[in-house]
């Protein structure tokens, strides 16, 4: 998918059109914008996780699952769909394809983008941070780092007027100056998918210390993000 689109640009409503399992490696290095009282915070994609309609069986949606909260599922990709877990964690995720195919991408970590963003997520997050995926590595961590709850579900990334919005990343890295070797490997704690467990639906950045979990036996396959499409202009 090539979308041509310039660093910092935001990613177009058309872009949330394709598939969960194309969008998910897809959306690793682009930007993630929240506005907060204290001012912006962007952070950089960097491991995400695709959960792919009504025949995954890890789904939300899983035959055609529809409830109240998984509604925005079904909608036309562009929205964000955050829910709870566990009564206290946020979970924020990007729907995507057609309207009544509910399909959604996991954003599991994020890094933040400069130190200035570090030091707005680090006052949002509100608890001892000894190493960076303390700050924003796992589904809850980055929402409570980036002040997002439910009161976002719905928002549309696309909309510039929106307090969440997803822009094109670009080359280069965030704090972390991490290199940018993709790794694909089985989602975290679904073991009620069953065979649907071990597909290989999770990607992120190798040697990123804002991941929050590393797969030492799919990191052995993985390939440089110069494999993957890329959306923004060299």
């Amino acid at each position: 998918m090539s979308l041509g689109l310039t660093p910092g640009e935001l990613l177009p409503r058309s872009f949330y059109s394709v598939s969960a399992l194309e969008a998910a490696p897809l959306l690793l290095g682009q930007i993630l914008e929240r506005d907060t009282e204290e001012g912006v915070i962007r952070c950089r994609i960097v491991e995400t996780e695709s959960y792919g309609g009504v025949e995954d069986k890890g789904s939300h949606a899983y035959g055609g699952r529809r409830t109240a909260r998984t509604e925005v599922m079904f909608g036309e990709g562009g929205a964000a769909y955050v829910y709870l877990i566990y009564g206290m964690y946020h979970c924020l995720n990007v729907v995507t394809g057609p309207q009544d195919d509910p399909q959604a991408v996991l954003i599991r970590a994020v890094e933040p983008l400069t130190l200035e963003d570090e030091v707005l997520m680090r006052r949002c997050r509100g608890s001892l941070v000894r190493r960076p995926a303390d700050l924003s590595g796992g589904p809850g961590k980055l929402c409570r780092a980036l002040g997002i709850d439910k009161a976002l579900n719905g928002a549309l990334f696309y909309s510039g007027a929106s307090p969440l919005r997803l822009a094109a990343g670009g080359p280069g890295a965030g704090v972390s100056g991490s290199g940018e070797r993709i790794v694909a490997a089985p989602r975290i704690n679904i073991p009620y998918a069953e065979e649907y467990a071990a597909k290989p639906w999770r990607f992120y950045y190798r040697d990123n210390p804002y991941v929050s979990i590393i797969d030492k036996n799919s990191e052995a396959r993985s390939k440089p993000s110069s494999d993957f499409p890329r959306l923004f202009n060299k």
